[in-house]
């Protein structure tokens, strides 16, 4: 399949495009949730027929403490579904899908799935473990384009697997306190690739534990190599991964200066990218508009310091437009053998449905289905910075699929990521890590 992208998206239509954390909670969270149908004159959002026996479901998902959504959702669906037991099984971030995997290979009598990227996708569905939906969908009049054209980017041979719930793009978070201590401007809604390592530089100083890193990558090789694909020239399933070698130049230099972390200290420590940012040890971040909701709420609870904070579009390549910026999705999908599977699909549906789409926005992040009133929520909730730079930075003008579609894409984040690993620890030159990565992509795409 061939990667589609996106030109003269709007925040309404682009943010459908939607991926990003590492820790877990516990396993017996119960949400009890009423059988009948929620009252929002939407068909989709319509249960068939009530149904009043006790049923538990069982949630696969990752980073419950850090998520904000997770509960309101349950707790939305409980005011409904009073015989509905909810209970959420925490896999973790760092390899969600891999778990997600073994466990359903394993026969976890799992019932929800949550569907975190592309490549794990398209594994599941080779895999025969997600529970085909277009029938589902015709039966409920569910309209795919609700959804902004994603849902028809994760067709695989004319069947529909999963249904997105949360749509995230890549935006700047920077801490404004740290900028007016150094007197520096804050970053701007339209930075060049080197305006932003300008600017990171001049906000580096100190050093220990006194230490301000002028900007922050995670370890996640998007954090990275997706620079790359802004100016629309290349994907990262094309099989030649040479136009890699600036980024890369620019961040290793970066690193060896001082201006962001190491690495290889980050990866072995599994640092997490939400603590530095909390604790003021960064001024910028690059990371996605999922951290919006849970910053805001760890903000609340006293577990971020970094309380005067901002957020501007994402840096570009010269000549490419500002609000240019990369896109993830992230879906629900039910488990093929699971037990309970009409309560599953309809608790997947009132997710990733209008009425969800409202509890998610209510909580900052950004849903799949959008509208005017969805975008306000998100802008006017307590805690959402109030300055005008941080509101227009969720306007897009165009986003890329971090990882498009491909029958083989899986294979691919394996072996980009173990590239990414070597050149960013310095086991292998970029020179060393790029051809690795040019090799044996082409002998897979080959094969």
């Amino acid at each position: 399949m061939k990667l589609k992208r996106f030109y003269g998206m709007t925040f309404a239509t682009i943010l459908s495009l939607s991926a990003l954390a590492g820790c877990s909670g516990n396993n017996n969270n119960e949400g009890s949730a009423a059988t009948a149908a929620p009252e929002t004159g939407n068909t989709a959002n319509a249960s068939a027929e009530p149904k009043q026996d006790p049923v538990t479901l069982k949630w696969a998902l990752w980073d419950w403490e850090a998520t904000a959504y997770y509960q309101p959702l349950i707790d939305a669906y409980k005011a409904e579904h009073p015989n509905v037991t909810i209970e959420y099984v925490d896999l973790g971030s760092t390899d969600y899908m891999t778990m997600l995997s073994t466990q359903l290979s394993g026969g976890a009598d799992l019932d929800v799935l949550t569907i975190k990227d592309i490549p794990g996708y398209s594994n599941l569905v080779k895999q025969n473990h997600l529970e085909p939906l277009k029938g589902f969908m015709g039966d409920k009049n569910i309209d795919p384009s609700v959804y902004g054209g994603t849902v028809e980017q994760i067709e695989v041979n004319d069947e529909v697997y999963a249904l997105p719930f949360r749509s995230d793009f890549w935006v700047v978070y920077y801490n404004k306190d740290l900028f007016d201590k150094a007197g520096v401007e804050y970053p701007s809604n339209d930075m060049t690739f080197n305006q932003y390592d300008e600017l990171a530089r001049k906000m580096t100083s100190g050093s220990g534990s006194e230490k301000v890193y002028g900007a922050h990558y995670h370890t996640w090789r998007s954090a990275v190599q997706l620079f790359g694909i802004l100016d629309g020239k290349n994907n990262v399933v094309g099989g030649n991964y040479d136009f890699l070698k600036p980024t890369y130049e620019r961040i290793l230099k970066e690193q060896e200066d001082g201006i962001v972390m190491d690495y290889a200290t980050l990866k072995t420590s599994s640092t997490h990218y939400s603590g530095v940012f909390y604790n003021n040890s960064v001024a910028m971040m690059n990371m996605g508009s999922w951290f919006i909701a849970t910053q805001i709420e760890k903000v609340k609870s006293g577990e971020s310091q970094s309380t005067n904070w901002g957020i501007v579009k994402y840096p570009h390549p010269d000549g490419v437009e500002a609000g240019t910026t990369l896109g993830t999705i992230t879906s629900l999908a039910v488990n093929q053998k699971s037990k309970n599977k009409e309560a599953a699909l309809d608790f997947m549906n009132f997710v990733t449905g209008e009425e969800g789409a409202k509890v998610i926005a209510s909580t900052g992040t950004i849903p799949a289905i959008k509208n005017d009133e969805v975008i306000s929520s998100i802008t006017s909730i307590d805690g959402f910075p109030t300055d005008d730079n941080s509101k227009a930075a969720l306007t897009t003008v165009q986003t890329y699929l971090e990882m498009p579609m491909h029958e083989k894409s899986a294979d691919i984040e394996v072996i980009l990521n173990e590239a990414h690993d070597n050149i960013m620890t310095k086991n292998a030159s970029i020179d060393e890590g790029l051809k690795d990565m040019n090799t044996r992509v082409q002998q897979l795409l080959n094969n």
